[in-house]
């Protein structure tokens, strides 16, 4: 089996702690409809300017054909990482009846105006990190059951109400 002592170590200076999962008013896109989840420590929430500016971000790039989710449901993380001005926006949608589709933007309120598509060269990338993974595990288990429903406008609403507060 080998070795575990030299492998995937963490830094001996990281302390870990929870951040809270929130749910934000949902937006919709050309007609798709998102669920909204802002995650930050409890005590450094997103501020409502850089909820808008993701918000009025995608509702541009919807507008400019960009991205397209006009037939999808699916949800939006809005992560402030640490304490400072770095976030992502995670778009997700579901597609081909269960797949997770996904496109990253980033703002950093330091250096840039405006979110921008975050860059993902290269084969193995990074995806949910410890704390965006607790939004989508919901969604997960929200779209499952959704999925052994009727599927009908009912169970779509149910869906999307659907929604989780807490610390992950």
């Amino acid at each position: 089996m080998g070795e575990f002592s030299t492998i995937a170590n963490v830094a001996p200076a990281y302390v870990h702690r929870d951040k809270l999962v929130a749910p934000a008013a949902p937006l919709s896109l050309k007609g798709g409809r998102l669920k909204w989840y802002d995650i930050a420590y409890p005590e450094t929430p997103v501020p409502e300017t850089i909820r808008r500016l993701g918000r009025d971000y995608l509702e541009r790039e919807a507008g400019a054909g960009r991205i397209n989710v006009s037939a999808d449901l699916g949800f939006v993380v809005l992560h402030r990482c640490g304490h400072n001005d770095f976030y992502f926006l995670i778009l997700s949608t579901w597609r081909n009846e269960n797949e997770l589709w996904e496109s990253v933007y980033a703002h950093d309120a330091r250096t840039q105006s405006d979110f921008e598509l975050f860059p993902r060269p290269g084969p193995h990338l990074g995806t949910y990190c410890v704390w965006e993974m607790g939004a989508a595990w919901h969604e997960q288990q929200a779209w499952r059951r959704y999925l052994v429903t009727m599927r009908d406008d009912a169970a779509k609403r149910a869906w999307f109400a659907d929604t989780f507060t807490g610390l992950v």
